[in-house]
């Protein structure tokens, strides 16, 4: 499997982004796809996953009704629209796959397959 993030950019607190996964790579859409993200000094955070289906996905806490995942497996592709977004959001995001297709997983740990990484920064 492998999974590309980009979207990211400079944006001032209260914007919106959309940050897209691309991926590609034998049953790819079968996977649950994470969406993890890593400031500077911090551990890999987990931010939403999402099932093939779609269905139940899942936030942490701190993005929670702020933050919405969906994908598209026509076109292979998982999107993350970040809606008021606040300079504590200001991380590196991942998409990341665990090899699951049914589990969701928090710790960062549990991945198996990573793309590159986006930048996102918020200022106040």
């Amino acid at each position: 499997v492998q999974l590309q993030a980009s979207g990211g950019g400079l944006v001032e607190a209260g914007s919106s982004l959309t940050l897209t996964c691309t991926g590609s790579g034998r049953r790819f859409n079968e996977y649950v796809i994470g969406w993890l993200r890593q400031a500077p000094g911090k551990e890999r955070e987990f931010v939403a996953g999402i099932k093939w289906s779609g269905e139940d996905p899942l936030y942490g806490d701190s993005v929670k009704d702020r933050f919405t995942i969906s994908r598209d497996n026509s076109k292979n592709t998982i999107f993350l629209r970040m809606n008021d977004l606040k300079p504590e959001d200001t991380a590196v995001y991942y998409c990341a796959a665990p090899l699951s297709t049914h589990t969701y997983f928090i710790s960062w740990r549990w991945y198996n397959y990573w793309g590159q990484g986006t930048d996102v920064t918020v200022s106040a």
